[in-house]
């Protein structure tokens, strides 16, 4: 029992004040966390999901394997592309990669 009793805080004050700044230490390491990895990564996300929902037929794509090709139909979950010479593959939602729209060729 007194060996629990040493290994208790130190007489006087300034065990308190240090588990407040380790609290605001981890907490400010927190906030680093959260606006610097996690809110971005999760707008990408809301971005990649808005990209994605709003394919449309006839639209140029790039799929994330570097396929090139143009939107030949839509379902719920997978595009039909055609890739050239009538040539259609059909992919997930999920593998494309990149939408280019006649506005982006332009630019």
């Amino acid at each position: 029992m007194e060996l629990l009793l040493a290994m208790g805080q130190p007489a006087g004050d300034g065990g308190g004040g240090s588990m407040v700044s380790t609290l605001i230490m981890f907490g400010a390491i927190f906030a680093i966390f959260y606006f610097m990895i996690i809110r971005p990564q999760q707008k990408r996300a809301k971005e990649r999901e808005a990209m994605l929902g709003d394919v449309q037929k006839g639209d140029k794509i790039v799929t994330s394997g570097g396929v090139h090709g143009t939107i030949a139909g839509l379902d719920e979950k997978t595009v039909l592309v055609d890739v050239g010479n009538n040539v259609k593959l059909k992919i997930d939602r999920t593998a494309i990669g990149n939408v280019l729209r006649a506005k982006d060729e332009e630019k």
